[in-house]
């Protein structure tokens, strides 16, 4: 079982999967917060029993849920971006039109 993990792949790795990125995220970001906002009224159960972490734990999916909110849509505005320049022949990286003259000046 040693080398089971090393040489050359059997076969070629599929393509990742691209969903709604931003639409599963939000998604999931207002679980965390509905989570949260339902546990508030029971909070003083949850710190008799020592589970208080619980109600933290939601706050913290739901806050780091808007830091992802953030993030793919800016991945997913990038790769926007991208396939536009991509299909825009006279668009070119380094800022010149197709003539060579910088942001289309004469």
């Amino acid at each position: 079982m040693t080398g089971s993990w090393t040489g050359t792949p059997r076969r070629a790795a599929p393509e990742p999967l691209e969903g709604p990125v931003v639409g599963t995220i939000t998604g999931g970001t207002i679980i965390w917060f509905a989570l949260f906002l339902l546990q508030l009224p029971f909070y003083g159960w949850f710190s008799d029993h020592g589970h208080t972490w619980w109600i933290w734990t939601c706050l913290a999916g739901g806050g780091l849920g808007l830091i992802g909110i953030w993030y793919v849509r800016g991945r997913d505005a990038a790769i926007k971006r991208a396939a536009a320049a991509a299909a825009d022949p006279s668009n070119n990286a380094n800022g010149t039109d197709s003539a060579g003259h910088p942001d289309g000046t004469p």
